[in-house]
């Protein structure tokens, strides 16, 4: 399995364990949200720590976990990325959609304070 699952109390975070996340496995990670998303889980957090290159195959797994989490009023945040990763979402402009941290703990810290706040 290339992603692991944690559901906390009001989020749940998918963890990367790829160390590319490109079109041999953003499928799988895409499968992965929108399971979660049916299953009713609207606000969630991927955590990139372990992967050092991101395709536009990722990038589009990333954009859907966004847009699954806003269209059923959740909240998303990423976080662990790496420098090549976050040039990537910096160039892309991503950086000014998506709800970024630096780490899975300050990442849970604004999920808790999203959450509260809905």
């Amino acid at each position: 399995m290339n992603y692991i699952i944690d559901h906390l109390e009001n989020c749940s975070v998918v963890t990367s364990k790829v160390d590319k996340l490109d079109a041999t496995n953003a499928s799988e990670l895409k499968g992965e949200l929108v399971l979660l998303n049916k299953n009713g889980v609207n606000n969630i957090i991927i955590d990139l720590t372990a992967t050092k290159y991101c395709d536009s195959s990722g990038l589009s797994s990333i954009l859907i976990a966004n847009r699954l989490c806003k269209d059923s009023s959740g909240n998303f945040v990423l976080c662990g990325l790496q420098s090549s990763v976050a040039k990537l979402i910096s160039i892309a402009q991503l950086d000014r959609v998506l709800l970024i941290t630096n780490t899975k703990e300050e990442a849970t810290d604004k999920m808790n304070s999203l959450t509260v706040n809905s």
